[in-house]
């Protein structure tokens, strides 16, 4: 099973929450400091919100989670094939999840990544748990908002 990941920064987590809850029809997957998830069934999608206040309303990252890591690493082949830069994170702990994934950047910035979560963890990015400080994905120069940014973004 594959579904796209859409994450969002969010100025008040709870607030989001009570929303999207409303929007699809069912709860999060998932709640930590600054960090909630959804695993929409209809439409297929995985909704992740980072609370990033000042930041709400914009794209945090994109991705495609699919279910394996034999999947991941034949997206990274595949993409290295179509030769677009990869950035390869295995074995990372990144929003309360052990995952392997690879990151892309589309032309105009965007970042999208293909990850397959391993096991949960205890905090967000192998530190102890806290909220996610302010940031934007796509601005390599600055400090991420989240380990949901590349390893390249001085991340995780």
């Amino acid at each position: 099973m594959s579904r796209v990941q859409l994450a969002l920064n969010v100025d008040d987590l709870e607030q989001s929450i009570t929303f999207y809850t409303k929007l699809f029809g069912t709860g999060p997957a998932k709640v930590k400091p600054g960090y909630a998830n959804f695993a929409v069934a209809d439409p297929a999608l995985k909704l992740v919100l980072l609370e990033n206040p000042g930041q709400g309303g914009s794209i945090n990252h994109l991705g495609v989670e699919v279910d394996s890591s034999d999947k991941v690493h034949s997206e990274i082949a595949r993409l290295t094939d179509e030769r677009l830069f990869t950035e390869e994170e295995i074995g990372a702990t990144c929003c309360f999840a052990t995952q392997d994934k690879v990151w892309v950047t589309a032309p105009d910035g965007e970042r999208w990544e293909v990850y397959t979560v391993l096991a949960d963890a205890e905090t967000f990015n192998g530190e102890p748990a806290a909220a996610p400080a302010a940031g934007a994905a796509g601005d390599a120069g600055a400090t991420p908002a989240a380990c949901c940014t590349p390893a390249s973004a001085n991340c995780c």
